[in-house]
């Protein structure tokens, strides 16, 4: 039996065998061939680890050849309609446990969601070392000339202040190269912790440079994943998992009719590496949905980065309110250090307001917010309590994740289990407080440790725990989006170490970055549209007291493709640094109703060290493209851009000697100096 679900540009195939075991044939860009079929012969469902059981396979440390790939069983299949795609779920036995494999397709976009559940349906336990949720044999055609030559995996590394570092590498570099029908090499990218991207992005990418195809994918976790790629049935294969034992110290016991679920994943296909961010772009869309009060992506003023850096009085906040609302400001959050004395790291957890700080009362501070015709804000780090927080000393062991009996420490804080009700309560408390008494719209929820592998109070593993508590956290945040539905919620973590769609198909903007430096910003604003939608991800303007027109006005142009986060030393700037500052924001304001609908594109390709000019594109509609182009070291001061148009116009700045020209290989950018940026409005005739 052989059941096709393709649809448009993507072809999706399972196949059952006469032996009953089910097959994932197909799962490509346009149309497959019947040799691909042939070559493929070896491509399971899903792999399913499990203590004791045999591993048939020559395979190392690869995840193949497990017992559920071999064992599992077709009895059935189910297709349920969606109001925007299907849903597609086999059912696959052994007797001892049932298997559902989930996958989620959209109408109109090249791109599926899957995940694995299990049941134990025997009378033991299953112990599970491994639950793919997502496997797939055929990312090449079988033939080793391509294989070397031609597939290239991207990896998208990771770290503060230099996020979204997409570094591609060839079969050769990465030791995959086929030298006999069989290998114990593979290439694997993993993350252990509770900072989804201390390293890497949850994502991951492999393309055909002959044919142009590129599978893209990402991992919707928040804690531990795993992927990997190698080699099985003479085909390159991926599979893609949350937390395994093996990499990540996660182990679950499955009793007697207990399930598990394992993480989502979603995977899209296209013509090459662009179109296959469009189309995770467009799942991106349906996954997070938008809110009614971010739909508008106000522009957001905080008063940390270059600016207050965590020391709010009331004496620095006014006047400070007073400049982000001249300068066009919709939102004003006050950053952290508002509930604290002198040091503040190992203390927090109470999150009461510092009474020297504001001798009116910190309602002062919002209710000026609000004088001045902007929504306040406020920053919150609700899940870690400081060492040296009085609470600390009176909550119970069970509140912290443990190992080994001790409380996990990492840079002066504890992390808090939301498994625990305690926890939870605290947690909602603080939230409701700062939401009904201080009226704050805003909340940014910062995260700044990673406690490692987990913890072991009421789990199987280290991982386990682990695993648990960030699906606690998720569920109490659904509750508290739920409780304010006008609440505006910003993920950050250190900048983008928990950059991932399980908690961006949540929250309505992600702090990008901690980037001080407006010339290395260029880099990670260029390449966050991989990652996050351009209307999640914020990027911080923040101009230094002494900067002139141009480095304010690249300061600018940095955010706005994306989400504006103000900040800097606003009540210090010159009046050209100002002008250029308020004129940003104005000129942002004009076109910033696109940017929900919006496609990223790169006519310089991905930023690499050492690039002299960046550019990144947003395709509006069939009509319109917005460009913004950047000059850092290059002696040369035009460069030519392949976009196409029928006529082009500087959109901002407007008195930088920047000029813009159409010619016959697209568009000629000329900027006079260098660190300079501007940013295009081009027209196309449909």
């Amino acid at each position: 039996m052989t059941f096709d679900f393709s649809q448009g540009n993507m072809t999706f195939i399972v196949e059952i065998e006469e032996s009953g075991r089910a097959m994932l044939r197909h799962f490509c860009y346009g149309t497959a061939t019947d040799e691909r079929v042939k070559k493929a012969k070896w491509c399971p469902l899903v792999e399913v680890h499990i203590a004791g059981e045999n591993a048939d396979d020559h395979h190392g440390m690869k995840h193949t050849g497990s017992y559920g790939s071999r064992e599992l069983k077709y009895v059935s299949h189910s297709v349920f309609a969606e109001k925007d795609g299907k849903r597609v779920v086999f059912l696959l036995s052994d007797g001892r446990m049932n298997t559902w494999i989930s996958y989620r397709f959209y109408d109109e976009i090249c791109a599926v969601r899957a995940f694995c559940e299990i049941e134990n349906i025997g009378t033991e336990p299953l112990g599970l070392e491994y639950v793919s949720s997502f496997a797939y044999t055929g990312l090449d055609d079988g033939d080793a000339p391509v294989l070397e030559k031609a597939v290239r995996v991207a990896v998208p590394h990771n770290s503060t202040v230099r996020e979204c570092n997409w570094q591609w590498y060839d079969m050769q570099e990465l030791g995959l190269w086929r030298l006999s029908s069989s290998s114990t090499k593979r290439y694997t990218v993993s993350n252990t912790g509770t900072w989804s991207g201390k390293e890497c992005l949850p994502m991951g990418a492999v393309q055909n440079a002959d044919t142009g195809r590129c599978w893209l994918w990402q991992i919707e976790h928040s804690g531990s994943w795993q992927w990997e790629i190698s080699e099985l049935s003479n085909m390159l294969y991926v599979r893609i998992s949350g937390p395994t034992e093996q990499e990540n110290h996660w182990y679950k016991e499955l009793k007697p009719g207990e399930r598990f679920t394992s993480v989502p994943v979603a995977l899209s296909v296209g013509a090459d590496f662009e179109r296959a961010v469009a189309e995770l772009t467009t799942y991106r869309r349906r996954l997070f949905g938008g809110s009614a009060v971010n739909v508008g992506m106000p522009v957001i003023f905080n008063d940390y980065m270059n600016c207050l850096c965590a020391d709010p009085t009331e004496e620095k906040e006014l006047p400070m309110i007073d400049a982000a609302a001249a300068a066009g400001a919709e939102y004003y959050c006050m950053d952290a250090g508002w509930y604290a004395n002198g040091t503040w790291w190992e203390t927090v957890g109470e999150w009461q307001p510092c009474d020297w700080r504001f001798p009116n009362g910190i309602e002062r501070i919002f209710d000026y917010i609000r004088e001045k015709g902007m929504v306040p804000g406020i920053w919150l780090e609700l899940e870690v309590m400081g060492i040296q927080c009085p609470l600390a000393k009176e909550w119970e062991d069970e509140c912290f994740f443990l190992r080994h009996g001790k409380r996990i420490i990492d840079h002066g804080r504890y992390q808090l289990d939301f498994r625990h009700p305690r926890v939870r309560a605290h947690a909602t408390a603080v939230v409701d407080r700062v939401v009904r008494e201080y009226g704050v719209g805003y909340i940014k929820m910062d995260y700044n440790i990673d406690a490692g592998i987990g913890t072991e109070v009421d789990a199987d593993s280290f991982g386990d725990g682990l695993l648990q508590h960030n699906r606690a956290y998720l569920d109490w945040l659904d509750g508290i989006l739920a409780k304010y539905p006008d609440l505006v919620w910003e993920n950050c973590s250190s900048g983008g170490m928990r950059m991932d769609y399980a908690m961006l198909e949540r929250a309505h903007i992600q702090s990008v970055t901690d980037q001080t430096d407006y010339r290395k910003m260029t880099a990670i604003a260029v390449a966050a549209p991989t990652a996050v939608l351009p209307e999640q991800a914020a990027i911080w303007s923040y101009p230094l007291a002494n900067a002139d027109r141009d480095a304010a006005a690249m300061n600018m142009i940095n955010a706005m493709l994306q989400r504006i986060h103000l900040s800097g030393k606003l009540t210090q700037l010159g009046e050209d640094a100002l002008t250029a500052v308020r004129e940003g924001v104005a000129a942002y304001k004009t076109y910033r109703s696109c940017l929900p609908a919006a496609l990223p594109f790169w006519p310089l390709g991905l930023p690499r060290p050492g690039d002299s000019w960046r550019a990144l594109g947003l395709c509006c509609d069939e009509e319109r493209v917005l460009l913004a182009v950047w000059r850092l070291d290059a002696d040369e001061e035009a460069v030519t851009l392949p976009v196409q148009g029928t006529s082009v116009r500087v959109l901002y700045p407007m008195d930088h000697g920047a000029t813009a020209v159409l010619c016959e290989r697209g568009i000629c950018v000329t900027l006079l100096r260098q660190n300079t940026a501007v940013l295009l409005d081009i027209r196309k005739t449909v």
